[in-house]
């Protein structure tokens, strides 16, 4: 089985240089919790969660207008739609991440896999098992191997 049967195509996409706000309506009206994060080709650079936009940016104080990219966790693991569903599995439990955006060969957005997918794929019977949809929630919610703290640089085992 490979990315393209079961991710979510043409998702909802941002610029680093939309407010807070404009993603949060994004994410409202998509009825999504995360969003890639895209440059004037289209090629992702990386992505936002609402937990971005809570935690670590709105609770602190910073105002819905301001720009989403100063928010993002760049550069983000990627899959290609050809690639088989074993190595977006291994992606998600290696960089505890929940999401992964597909890209193209020019490295555009194309879709985004979530656990979710791999769990409606358990479950339609494909051939992904339930076990492995587990061992990526068991590794992908273990605890996070290094903290957030506010004078570091960026957040880097982050869950999105």
């Amino acid at each position: 089985m490979k990315a393209s049967d079961i991710m979510t195509s043409s998702p909802c996409t941002c610029s680093p240089s939309d407010s807070l706000r404009d993603v949060a309506r994004l994410m409202r009206d998509n009825d999504c919790g995360a969003v890639p994060v895209v440059d004037d080709d289209g090629c992702v650079i990386g992505m936002v969660t609402d937990r971005d936009l809570a935690v670590r940016a709105l609770a602190d104080g910073t105002s819905a207008n301001a720009s989403v990219g100063e928010f993002i966790t760049r550069d983000p693991r990627c899959c290609a739609a050809d690639d088989d569903i074993r190595d977006v599995e291994k992606i998600m439990a290696d960089n505890q991440v929940r999401r992964v955006p597909v890209v193209n060969a020019d490295g555009a957005c194309v879709g985004i896999v979530s656990q979710a997918d791999l769990a409606r794929a358990a479950l339609d019977g494909a051939s992904v098992s339930e076990h492995e949809v587990a061992i990526v929630v068991e590794r992908v919610s273990a605890p996070q191997r290094k903290s957030f703290n506010r004078d570091d640089s960026p957040f880097v085992e982050r869950v999105f």
